[in-house]
């Protein structure tokens, strides 16, 4: 297998299945294809037509595959387990019938834009015993029920997005249900060494998540407190060839551990005007080639 390249709607701006002024999902896979990629995420359930045999049809037209579906869940709230059960089911079975192999879970928001707490931004040892207990529970159900890999992502805003926050997620898990979705920007975001990392805990790192961050708006965003959604808005995540990850380094790690899987572009933007994410997507594929990424 190798390590294949694939790209996402979020690289869009695609944050819902029909925001206003986004880009179409037909205009999405025909971009994503041109720039170079054969893989991609599934995107918000709804985006992309919700009926399989659309889908594989409108892939095989443009030679793509899909790796991944992910959902957000607030897993240390045990009242919302049947929300979240009914979002797995819903996004496995289409993944399944699709033939991709993980579906990523992102824990739940504790604040969106700055000043709209919407929880703790800690844990306390019951509610984080609850999120473990959550994501075994989902990684359960979803191998089960329809032979996927939970991988879940650590990001930032979220109750698992420092490193030592993950470094106990991965202590606190089993590692058949859980992997690891290592996102090489958030890790960055927060002042994470994400080759280091890879380098350190491959064996539990199952999918990747491959963008950069901007120094100077990384320093001040995390200096002032500003909420992650809100600094998306000012910028923070660039081309990887601009940012502080180093993909070079990280491309040495990935052919040292020999990692075979998927490593998929996410750059998340807010609303960019319809013309901006072609060719970032396509610089971004030069980039990683270059670098011995895929």
């Amino acid at each position: 297998m190798g390590i294949e390249i694939g790209n996402s709607p979020e690289s869009w701006g695609i944050t819902g299945p029909s925001e206003l002024n986004q880009t179409t999902w037909s205009r999405c896979l025909d971009e994503i294809a041109e720039a170079g990629y054969q893989w991609l995420e599934l995107g918000p359930y709804g985006y992309l037509p919700t009926d399989h045999s659309i889908v594989k049809s409108e892939l095989s037209q443009r030679g793509l595959s899909i790796s991944a579906g992910a959902i957000l869940a607030p897993l240390e709230d045990e009242d919302s387990w049947f929300d979240i059960e009914k979002e797995a089911l819903r996004t496995g079975e289409l993944l399944s019938s699709l033939g991709a192999k993980f579906i990523i879970v992102v824990d739940g928001f504790y604040r969106y834009e700055t000043g709209k707490e919407l929880a703790p931004a800690v844990l306390d040892k019951h509610k984080w015993n609850i999120l473990i207990d959550t994501s075994h529970k989902l990684g359960d159900l979803v191998k089960s029920k329809f032979g996927l890999q939970l991988a879940f992502h650590p990001c930032a805003d979220t109750h698992v997005q420092y490193e030592e926050q993950i470094l106990a997620l991965l202590s606190d898990t089993d590692p058949s249900l859980v992997t690891l979705c290592l996102d090489t920007g958030h890790h960055a975001y927060r002042f994470g060494d994400p080759v280091a990392f890879m380098k350190a805990h491959h064996e539990r790192i199952g999918y990747l998540h491959l963008k950069s961050v901007d120094s100077e708006i990384r320093d001040r965003v995390n200096k002032d407190d500003v909420a992650f959604m809100d600094a998306v808005k000012l910028g923070v995540m660039c081309e990887p060839e601009l940012g502080v990850v180093d993909f070079t380094g990280f491309g040495k790690v990935l052919h040292e551990i020999g990692f075979d899987g998927y490593a998929t572009v996410e750059h998340d933007m807010y609303r960019p005007d319809l013309d901006v994410p072609f060719p970032i997507a396509k610089r971004t594929r030069q980039y990683l080639r270059k670098v011995g990424i895929g």
